[in-house]
């Protein structure tokens, strides 16, 4: 077991959804753990179960009480059901997390140019490093999708090198493109919208990291792994006029 990995925690989160803990940290073995009971869920879900949400360190489950209410009687509360069935799975899955099945993997240009990188020289000043330093890490580096959320689309990824982590901005900015990279401690994602932000901005895609109108909407998904590479502005600029 990882040694960030831990005995799994169920605890209520409302009247309507289970949290399952594997751990605390970003860890990639925490999250094939929460990956392989999501599956689990997925391909044989029982009749109350509505849907779970991954999170850096486990998973919570939605449920239907008026259904669990009509399944379990009345010998006990509809929380109390869900978790002693949750427990079943997570006791199924056990501790070993196996090898996982093939992952989808994308390649995000990114324009790492000043008028992106908004924040690229004090990512670079924070860690004693040049631009070009911090932009050769960033492209450098093997990236998991741990989860979506904060906005539609919005991808939190893990595995970005320590040697260019940086705290998040003090005063947020109102508004960010869409498409902009940011960076935020150990983290760096992708922001799919135009939203107010506080990540450290070092450059933006011209992908549509989400769009309401295609089969999957978000670019990427939980599981998923990345890579990012360095365009120029001209490649930017081709790529949002459909040339490339």
């Amino acid at each position: 077991m990882s040694a960030q990995a831990k005995k799994p925690e169920l605890y209520v989160l409302s009247e309507t959804a289970i949290n399952i803990v594997f751990g605390t940290e970003i860890d990639p073995e925490i999250h094939k753990r929460t990956k392989k009971l999501m599956d689990l869920l997925e391909e044989a879900p029982f009749e109350w179960y509505l849907e779970c949400v991954p999170s850096y360190t486990g998973l919570t489950v939605f449920y239907d009480p008026i259904k669990v209410l009509r399944i379990m009687g009345k010998r006990d509360t509809p929380s109390a059901y869900v978790m002693e069935k949750l427990r079943e799975k997570v006791r199924e899955i056990g501790e070993t997390t196996g090898e996982e099945g093939e992952r989808a993997v994308v390649t995000i240009p990114v324009c790492y140019e000043e008028a992106f990188g908004l924040d690229l020289s004090h990512v670079a000043t924070e860690n004693g490093l040049s631009e070009e330093e911090v932009i050769r890490i960033h492209t450098s580096g093997e990236y998991l999708v741990y989860m979506i959320g904060f906005a539609p689309g919005f991808s939190f990824l893990g595995g970005m090198s320590q040697k260019i982590a940086t705290p998040r901005r003090s005063e947020p900015r109102t508004k960010i493109p869409a498409g902009a990279v940011g960076i935020a401690g150990i983290q760096t994602g992708v922001y799919p919208l135009e939203t107010p932000g506080g990540w450290q901005l070092i450059g933006q895609t011209p992908l549509k990291m989400f769009d309401p109108n295609r089969e999957q909407p978000s670019l990427l998904k939980s599981g998923d792994t990345v890579y990012f590479k360095a365009i120029t502005r001209t490649e930017f600029e081709a790529y949002e006029e459909g040339d490339m």
